[in-house]
């Protein structure tokens, strides 16, 4: 029996309104060969121990990042997660905690919240930070609303096209229903075109770029911060937080707004999630941030507590006034960064950037030492590179999947022309015999479509 009180009238009423002809409408988008039409078919009834044999099985089916050798990531990466972090986010008070509403009974949460602010804000060089983004992506997309809304009138944000392609499209869903104008900016050389860059960035409100880009390519992020500035939009710097332990913050290169991805601080790869968005800005923008922040104070008896003491675009305060649909905490995701960010402590986080930056400088002189395959792009980077090869990346990648390693993300079709180039992403997880075993496979396989 259904629950919902929605009467045929209501439900009629509601797709006229957003102009759908049916419910069918609204799942439009998802294409019609993954769509079930009919019941859901699973075996059984089974007993617990058949249940778990069955659950098990299928999973052992399954193809992860400890079974292959990977080299896929374009925003997500396989990180080593000290057994410390599974074992504090697993304790009971915080394994089951939600969303604080009730704050004088969550202090433990609040407190934990309050250090990951305090932790993002001190590794993007910003002045405050808050805690509530699903992921990376709609972090961005949330930041570009931040720049909309600012009372200016102008409704154009600059993408840079140099930004993962996931990301660009959730901001361009996003902002679908703003009127806003999204104007994306080509690259040359696999970074920003800055001649492309001036002419967009005219009447515009926000400008976002990547820092590394999609192509593991550091970006020129003080100009483009300057350049931005200098139009009226504010900078909006995506960043991977871990080339922070390296790479200059986004507050040191004048960025108003900085977000990324924080899955590589301490949470594994799972087929889509658990994902962690961060955001931080200047003190001048702490009122059109999203979600919610929280902040240290002291109660009447002069003791240590934790607030939450900011949720300005909320929907449960400012109902038809929200200008954010944010609606959790990313709690528990945000601990793990928390406690990975704690233990790795200031050194070691650079030691992880710079373990990181050697190996990935090694993997692509190795590939660049493969017959016909050469960097599609010259510039420092981090990370990630991308090779071109002489056949086509797809093909390429499926043939050494077949001997469990994964090459790379080919670049097509998110990129047009870059049909035989290939993504590869390196980390602190790879050993030498990984990134040979990568290069020696890539050259037989060449070799093998030269063979007469």
């Amino acid at each position: 029996m259904p629950y919902i009180p929605n009467t045929d009238r209501d439900r009629e009423e509601m797709l006229r309104v957003i102009g759908a002809s049916s419910v069918e409408d609204l799942f439009s988008a998802v294409p019609a060969g993954v769509r079930l039409r009919g019941p859901l078919e699973v075996p059984g009834p089974l007993s617990e121990i058949e249940l778990a044999r069955h659950v098990g099985e299928l999973a052992a089916m399954n193809r992860t990042a400890e079974t292959e050798t990977s080299f896929l990531g374009g925003g997500f990466y396989d990180h080593a997660v000290p057994a410390a972090v599974r074992h504090v986010t697993r304790l009971p008070h915080f394994y089951t905690a939600y969303t604080p509403y009730q704050a004088e009974a969550s202090q433990g949460t609040l407190q934990a919240i309050y250090e990951f602010q305090s932790l993002i804000a001190r590794l993007t060089d910003m002045e405050v930070a808050n805690a509530s983004m699903y992921d990376g992506a709609t972090a961005a997309a949330e930041a570009c609303l931040m720049a909309l809304d600012r009372g200016s009138g102008r409704r154009r944000i600059v993408v840079a096209s140099t930004v993962s392609p996931a990301t660009r499209a959730v901001v361009r869903t996003y902002l679908l229903a703003t009127g806003a104008e999204i104007v994306e900016v080509p690259h040359a050389r696999g970074v920003t075109d800055a001649a492309a860059l001036r002419d967009a960035l005219s009447g515009a409100s926000g400008l976002l770029f990547q820092h590394p880009n999609h192509f593991g390519l550091l970006e020129p992020a003080a100009a483009l911060s300057a350049a931005a500035r200098e139009a009226g939009a504010l900078a909006i710097a995506s960043v991977d937080p871990v080339s922070l332990g390296v790479l200059a913050a986004p507050g040191s290169y004048g960025a108003d707004i900085a977000v990324g991805e924080g899955q590589s601080l301490g949470s594994p790869m799972g087929f889509g999630g658990p994902l962690l968005g961060f955001m931080a800005a200047g003190k001048k923008l702490v009122r059109r941030l999203p979600g919610r922040i929280i902040a240290a104070t002291q109660d009447a008896s002069g003791r240590r507590g934790y607030v939450m003491t900011l949720q300005t675009r909320e929907q449960h305060i400012r109902r038809e006034k929200a200008a954010s649909n944010i609606c959790t905490n990313e709690g528990l995701v945000a601990l793990a960064a928390t406690v990975y960010l704690s233990l790795l402590g200031k050194q070691g986080f650079r030691d992880l950037a710079v373990q990181i930056t050697s190996k990935a400088r090694y993997a692509a002189e190795a590939l660049s030492g493969v017959a016909g395959v050469r960097r599609a792009f010259p510039g420092p980077f981090f990370r990630e590179f991308v090779v071109e090869l002489p056949m086509d990346a797809r093909t390429a990648a499926d043939e050494l999947a077949k001997a469990r390693i994964w090459p790379g993300t080919p670049c097509a079709p998110s990129f047009a022309g870059m049909e035989r180039c290939l993504l590869v992403s390196v980390n602190e997880q790879h050993a030498r015999h990984d990134i040979d075993s990568l290069a020696s496979a890539l050259d037989a396989l060449i070799a093998s479509r030269r063979a007469p």
